[in-house]
């Protein structure tokens, strides 16, 4: 018996440091996430100046005095100019698109969360709850090895013939590496002297880990320091994973058990009343359509409570949780289209995918990578049409 358990943990503990666990499931948050991030910031664009730019109603100002008292991170109060502003937000965007892609994936992830950040903290006031769930995300995508599939990064290593192949001999690690430590070096010297050094701090240790990482991959791979890196990266990403499963956790039990408490959710009635909010009724006939049934309003507030308060409980029932996790997403997608809170309903479905089954994952990519081979086979099979050919159909004129 005592050797069974040995075994059993000696197993346990080579799985946790030998495998990065979940490796579709943490692609597929990254795309999430760096996708429903880059869509706000690109439906935003011409209301960025009132979101977070420096002539908004949340004044520069008043952001450096409630940045003096809660000490968060926002590179935005570094200058009051436009032209910082606009630079800041278009790496915004280009680090969310590379992110998405999986282009040098650990130094773009790193990068994706200064700016997340950056925007969030600079106006807190503005946001549906997505913004939270994103902030939060933002930092624990930092520790993932979330670019083992459907990524360039990945592509890139199967090309150089795989993990033990020259990862290292490209220019653009180096150069992206070089590029970084000089930002974030003048980063420091302007803004990370005061409550923001903890996280420039983390930003440093990334920095150095990154570069040995190259260097031993680059001059001496199958090491034990590259075993070693190696472990210490696989423990970081699988923690990070379970981190990212209890607040998905939290958050759905947290949301069930407050609502459990308030008595129109008691009652069966509390889904009335959004749908009768001009703020949240893109629909009008539809939500007036759904409000005016009486039993599908009950029947959709409990089901919403009985889902959230249960699902972290079926977790230990694999076929149970599918159906839950099925029925969240639906939940999210209405809530997108009814309330119009798209981008709250995007982050929530990308924090609900880390449950995703592995099988279900595996068909998804592969009928997108069908339907690209389609898409890319028609493009060929078009021929181009040349100027002045006799076929091309003539115009009568008079």
């Amino acid at each position: 018996m005592k050797d069974t358990l040995d075994r059993r943990v000696a197993h346990a503990v080579q799985r946790i440091t030998a495998t990065a666990l979940g490796p579709y499931q943490s692609a597929i948050i990254r795309i999430g996430f760096a996708g429903t991030w880059l869509l706000f910031l690109l439906r935003e664009l011409p209301h960025r100046h009132e979101l977070y730019g420096p002539e908004g109603p949340w004044g520069w100002d008043m952001a450096r005095q409630l940045i003096a008292d809660n000490d968060a991170f926002t590179v935005l109060l570094w200058s009051d100019g436009s032209l910082w502003f606009e630079f800041v937000y278009g790496v915004s965007v280009l680090s969310s698109v590379l992110l998405m892609l999986g282009w040098h994936t650990r130094a773009m992830s790193a990068l994706f969360m200064v700016c997340v950040l950056s925007l969030q903290n600079r106006s807190i006031f503005v946001g549906d709850g997505g913004d939270n769930v994103i902030h939060l995300m933002a930092i624990y995508l930092v520790f993932t090895r979330c670019a083992q599939v459907w990524s360039l990064d990945a592509r890139r290593i199967a090309r150089s013939g795989g993990p033990g192949g020259p990862v290292g001999a490209g220019r653009q690690g180096p150069v992206l590496w070089t590029v970084l430590g000089l930002l974030l070096l003048i980063g420091t010297v302007v803004g990370g002297l005061g409550g923001e050094s903890w996280l420039f701090a983390l930003l440093w240790a990334l920095w150095v880990l990154h570069g040995v990482w190259w260097a031993v991959n680059r001059y001496a791979p199958d090491s034990e320091p590259r075993l070693l890196l190696d472990v210490v990266a696989n423990l970081a990403h699988n923690g990070a994973l379970v981190v990212i499963m209890a607040e998905v956790c939290v958050i759905y039990a947290t949301a069930g058990w407050y609502k459990i408490q308030g008595s129109r959710w008691q009652d069966g009635t509390a889904l009335y009343y959004p749908l009768k909010l001009d703020y949240f009724t893109p629909w009008p006939a539809v939500s007036d359509l759904l409000a005016s049934g009486g039993v599908m309003v009950m029947v959709l507030t409990y089901g919403t409570v009985v889902v959230q308060v249960a699902f972290p409980f079926t977790l230990f029932n694999r076929r149970v949780k599918n159906v839950l996790l099925v029925a969240m997403m639906l939940e999210h997608a209405a809530i997108a289209v009814l309330l119009g809170l798209p981008f709250f309903s995007l982050a929530m479905i990308a924090a609900d995918a880390v449950f995703l089954p592995t099988a279900f994952l595996l068909w998804l990519g592969a009928r997108a990578a069908r339907g690209r081979a389609r898409l890319l086979s028609r493009r060929r099979a078009v021929p181009p049409q040349l100027p002045g050919r006799q076929d091309e159909p003539r115009t009568l004129v008079g």
